[in-house]
């Protein structure tokens, strides 16, 4: 999904808006989601990112649900295992397994649903952070908060060498596949180590390649960013403003809510 995810950030309707300005809406958003003690301010947050990226942004709902698959699975998972090993309270539900009653308790489910609504808002956020915006602009945010520049040069080899590793793993896996090396389990599993330790190789061979074009472009030590400033507009700033305000509001008065429930 690595291209998929380049390729509506740099071509998204969100585009020009200025980079800091979705990093502040996204970043608060992902705070706000995991400091709530209760799921109301998540889970509107993760309603709202939605609706960002679906209508403001125009990423089609079939690849926005394909993204959220996974986290969503893991997060459902985790909580289902979050409701049978903790909480106490009336029981909810419960079963027998090898003799020991295993079940689901009023707090075990509230600190599930809490866990699936954190988990979820946080990750709509994250993907509008990162359908909405290059990762070249995200370094150029970094560079202008004063991150310093070996962290920020370090990073982007790093990010590089991810799609590095991806079209070499892309290529040897083609190979196999047309010479029939997934043809059974044992064929896979052979296939898959010749695949590590040949990617290995072949990756070490491609950072060779890279320093060498590197240095053939008269590399010192220093990656210069080509930074393209995009201000924003008073109305983006008061409407990004208002719903983080909205956002924190709820947090608080659902979070009191639901301490002076526990307290009585």
């Amino acid at each position: 999904m690595h291209d998929l995810l380049d390729d509506w950030a740099q071509c998204n309707a969100l585009r020009e808006t200025s980079a800091h300005l979705k990093l502040f809406l996204g970043l608060g958003a992902i705070i706000i989601c995991v400091s709530s003690v209760t799921p109301p301010a998540p889970v509107f947050v993760a309603a709202s990112m939605s609706l960002i990226i679906l209508i403001l942004a125009k990423i089609p709902i079939r690849i926005y649900s394909r993204l959220l698959l996974l986290p969503l699975s893991f997060a459902l998972l985790s909580s289902t295992v979050v409701a049978l090993m903790h909480g106490s309270g009336e029981m909810l539900y419960s079963m027998q397994l090898f003799g020991l009653e295993i079940g689901i308790r009023v707090d075990g489910a509230a600190l599930a649903l809490l866990l699936i609504a954190r988990t979820f808002g946080g990750m709509c956020s994250l993907f509008f952070i990162a359908l909405t915006t290059p990762m070249i602009e995200i370094f150029a945010v970094l560079k202008s908060l004063r991150i310093p520049e070996s962290v920020i040069e370090l990073s982007m080899m790093i990010y590089r060498y991810i799609f590095v590793f991806l079209d070499q793993a892309a290529m040897i896996h083609s190979a196999q596949v047309m010479r029939l090396g997934d043809l059974g389990t044992r064929s896979s599993l052979n296939s898959f180590s010749m695949l590590a330790s040949v990617l290995f190789l072949r990756s070490w061979e491609q950072g060779e390649r890279l320093i060498v074009a590197m240095d053939a472009r008269c590399y010192d030590g220093r990656l210069d960013l080509m930074e393209e400033r995009k201000g924003a507009g008073a109305l983006e700033i008061a409407a990004t403003a208002a719903f983080l305000a909205l956002a924190l509001a709820i947090s608080l008065m659902t979070g009191e809510e639901g301490i002076l429930r526990m307290g009585g």
